[in-house]
């Protein structure tokens, strides 16, 4: 490769000088060293500053080599570059707020944002909900419903509220033998076996059997009492190796906020310990239900959700971000996606306090 260079077409000063040299060329090829090249560009280039400076009518100009201009550039280069990285890592141009400020809002930590820099971050990872669903788990039974099928009894017994059919058994039972009504959800609120549960769920059974995690076999529960008003009922089950149950503990429903995170936990279409995410839509909702025999039934004091709550989930735990029971699943909006509603544990409380009252474990409420 040649590369060729007119000293002429480059300096023009060399003209304005009335320099009597000719012209110059300076030839590159391979059998050159770059060493040897530039130690004659070199002595060109100081060769032609001596012509400026001594020119005709006494004109002196003052001269900048290439190695200066070169010098030059590199500065500039560094000082921008410099003010640059310092006005991106001082935020001069993106309002106040810091990248170590945005990482950490991003990763759920805003302590410490800069003041009047108003974040919004998550209280709950998918950590804590991971953590939450273990711990709560444990306590959260299935609770089958058997009963004599009649003329008079519902295809979609629980659907309404938010139970599971379940399928029939298909037997050559006589028709006063007890079959599976349904199913649907409940959870331990006491180490001795009692349960929390809707009284849809257990509504005309002859037989209750739950599947508690942790045990082969079903367990037959006892009703201890039951609230149609307030769809609530209290269940008994014995422990067939004397251990102490897990159980929940209620959380204060009337602290929840409106956004705050919620997990349900139940047995959608029997699909048991299902868990399902969302935030606390409202509160204080009333819905107005229809039952089998076609009378309206009012709630009020509701909660309302976005998680996912399906036939099956009736009797569940609605849980907040500590893993505390704030409601029971009770009812899902069928011509509506993301509408489901709980009552809440200000109500349940006191209702459960009644429910137990001339047990031995009243005292623990």
């Amino acid at each position: 490769m040649i590369l060729m260079h007119d000293n002429m077409e480059m300096n023009n000063d060399l003209n304005n000088s009335n320099s009597t040299e000719g012209m110059t060329t300076y030839r590159y090829d391979s059998s050159k060293r770059v060493a040897s090249l530039q130690r004659v560009y070199d002595e060109a280039i100081a060769a032609n500053e001596g012509i400026g400076a001594s020119g005709s009518g006494g004109n002196r100009r003052k001269r900048t080599s290439a190695r200066s201009v070169l010098a030059a550039f590199l500065v500039g280069a560094l000082v921008v570059g410099g003010l640059t990285y310092t006005s991106d890592r001082m935020n001069l141009f993106s309002g106040g707020t810091s990248n170590a400020v945005q990482t950490k809002v991003a990763n759920g930590d805003s302590s410490s944002a800069d003041a009047g820099v108003t974040t919004a971050s998550l209280k709950s990872s998918t950590d804590n909900f991971a953590s939450v669903f273990s711990q709560a788990n444990p306590a959260v039974v299935e609770i089958a419903n058997y009963g004599v099928e009649n003329s008079q009894s519902n295809s979609n017994l629980f659907g309404r509220n938010g139970g599971w059919s379940g399928s029939r058994q298909q037997s050559q039972q006589s028709s006063a033998d007890p079959v599976l009504m349904g199913t649907g959800s409940g959870f331990f609120f006491n180490k001795d076996g009692y349960i929390l549960t809707n009284q849809h769920v257990i509504a005309d059974a002859t037989e209750l059997k739950i599947t508690v995690p942790g045990y082969d076999d079903p367990l037959t529960a006892k009703v201890v009492n039951a609230n149609k008003d307030l769809d609530l009922a209290v269940l008994k089950v014995d422990s067939p190796d004397g251990k102490d149950f897990p159980a929940l503990s209620f959380g204060d429903s009337d602290q929840a906020n409106i956004g705050d995170w919620v997990v349900a936990i139940g047995n959608p279409y029997g699909l048991d310990h299902t868990m399902t995410i969302g935030v606390l839509s409202a509160k204080e909702r009333p819905i107005t239900v229809t039952e089998d025999d076609g009378s309206e039934h009012q709630y009020k004091h509701l909660l309302q959700t976005d998680a996912s709550i399906n036939p099956g989930n009736s009797g569940g735990p609605l849980l907040n971000a500590k893993g505390q029971v704030i409601g029971v699943n009770t009812a899902v909006n069928a011509e509506a996606q993301g509408m489901g509603f709980a009552i809440s544990s200000s109500t349940i409380q006191d209702a459960v306090k009644k429910m137990m009252e001339g047990t031995t474990e009243t005292s623990s409420f």
